[in-house]
């Protein structure tokens, strides 16, 4: 697995800007949503000002005393349990299909 490489573009006590180096849609739309989720986030969103050019630019805002750099963990932590919970059912269900497979192919 690839480490993911952050820039912080800039950060305060409610607020962190991130440009997420090698990342799309696909990812920052996962991210985004999981950081919706938290109840300590106020605003979760990025942009990618230039598809072919650009890195995707990340920006928390939290509520209260909660830091943003925590709130961006606690997210890539749950969207990587749920990742993984998702290809364990996958790799379940193939197994099965395999199986079921088999034992149509005997007649």
């Amino acid at each position: 697995m690839a480490n993911m490489k952050l820039n912080i573009l800039e950060r305060g006590k409610n607020e962190l800007r991130v440009e997420l180096v090698g990342e799309g849609h696909t990812f920052c739309n996962a991210l985004q949503s999981t950081l919706l989720k938290d109840e300590t986030v106020e605003f979760s969103g990025y942009r990618i000002p230039h598809p072919l050019v650009s890195q995707p630019v990340f920006f928390i805002r939290t509520k209260g005393e909660h830091d943003p750099v925590k709130a961006l963990i606690d997210a890539a932590k749950k969207l990587k349990q749920e990742l993984e919970e998702i290809d364990k059912s996958f790799q379940e269900a193939w197994e099965d299909e395999k199986n079921r497979s088999r034992g149509r192919g005997k007649g």
